[in-house]
Formats: C-alpha cells, structure tokens, sequence
C-alpha cells in the first residue's frame, strides 16, 4: 500500500497536489462527459471504509480491504450512470485518495492515470478538505474554473454531508452520507456563486463490493 501512495505522487502520475491562492480558480483539464451537459453536476463521495486509527495519526489511516472494494463498486456506479468527472477535488488524506485510487479503477479499469474511457480527470489534491467545516468545502468548489461541467469531491464526514446539505437542504440529510456513499446535486448556478439551496439532488447511491 506504500507503494500506491508513493505511485499516486510520483511525477509520472497526472493527478498533482496544488497550492492555490485563496480565490484563485481551479483548474480543469476536461476530456471527461456525463450526461447532464447543460448543466453542473457536483457529485459528493464520502471517502471509504478505512482502518482503525490504532498508532498511526489520523490522516494516515488507510483504507480497509472492504473500503478498496467499495470504492471500486463507486466507480463502476458513477461509470454505469455516465458520471465521469471533468475534475475531482480529494482530500490529502490517504484513506480519500486511496478511495479516489479505487473509484478510478472501477470507473475505467485502469489507475489513475487514464483509461479506455478517455482522458483522465484533473485531480487537485486538497488539505483544506481534510476536518474541513462545509463553508470550507463549499469554497473549494467555488473556485472551479466555470467551463467544468461535472465535479467529483472525496471528503470526511460530517463536513461532506452538512455541505449536501447546505446545498439542498429539504432533499438532503446533515448526517446521510455512510462511507462510499454518493450524492448527486445538479444546478443551473455558476459555480462561483454556488450557495445554499441551489441544487436539486437527483439521486444517492451507497457503494458496496
């Protein structure tokens, strides 16, 4: 499993972690489509099943072999309902980018890199996702270039599940999101001014191997 992490960092990999000033925004490669062209999709991941913390902090927890199972199950959800993303925000976390390294394969059958589905998503590997509030979240979001269509973002309870909420708040439960589940919002907003109460979820999936 080190050398995942290692693979997913190294410079041969297309995902890349980014250090972005506030406000600017985020940058998206495209190639990918789904089936909602005229408007904005931002599917929300909560990252997989992870190991106990035991001796390691926190943010090193990795995924548990149940977890690797269930992210893959995700991502042959989201390949299956034409929910390939332009670009994903992840958490640095290891238990979210293992949980993106997962969805990848199961959405295209090959690491993250790319695959027989087209060119692989831009990745922005992101610390402020990690304990972030929803606001936090939120303002990631915000900063996507607005020519992105589709947004996949990875993150942790309870922060993903309030900002599901946030963005419908009579669809969406604060507390939903169980691990591998996934939320998809659809709005006509720009993503810049995204806020509360516009998007409309269209449907919710719990991903299980």
């Amino acid at each position: 499993m080190e050398d995942f992490v290692a693979l997913l960092d190294s410079k041969h990999c297309r995902q890349h972690r980014r250090t972005r000033a506030a406000g600017s925004p985020i940058r998206q490669a495209g190639g990918m489509t789904d089936a909602y062209a005229q408007d904005r999709t931002l599917v929300l991941l909560r990252h997989s099943k992870a190991e106990p913390p035991g001796d390691r902090p926190d943010v090193d927890r990795p995924l548990a072999p149940r977890g690797r199972a269930d992210a893959a199950a995700a991502g042959a959800w989201l390949a299956h309902n034409a929910l390939l993303p332009d670009l994903v925000i992840c958490s640095s976390a290891r238990r979210t980018r293992e949980t993106w390294h997962g969805v990848a394969m199961g959405m295209t059958g090959a690491p993250p890199e790319g695959g027989s589905a087209g060119p692989a998503p831009d990745v922005q590997y992101a610390d402020d996702a990690y304990e972030a509030h929803p606001e936090d979240l939120l303002a990631l979001v915000r900063r996507v270039n607005p020519v992105t269509r589709t947004v996949l973002l990875i993150a942790h309870n309870p922060g993903v599940s309030q900002l599901s909420a946030l963005l419908n708040p009579e669809q969406a439960d604060r507390d939903a999101l169980r691990t591998s589940e996934v939320v998809v919002h659809r709005t006509t907003a720009e993503w810049a001014g995204l806020g509360r109460g516009d998007t409309v979820v269209t449907t919710a999936h719990t991903a299980r191997g």
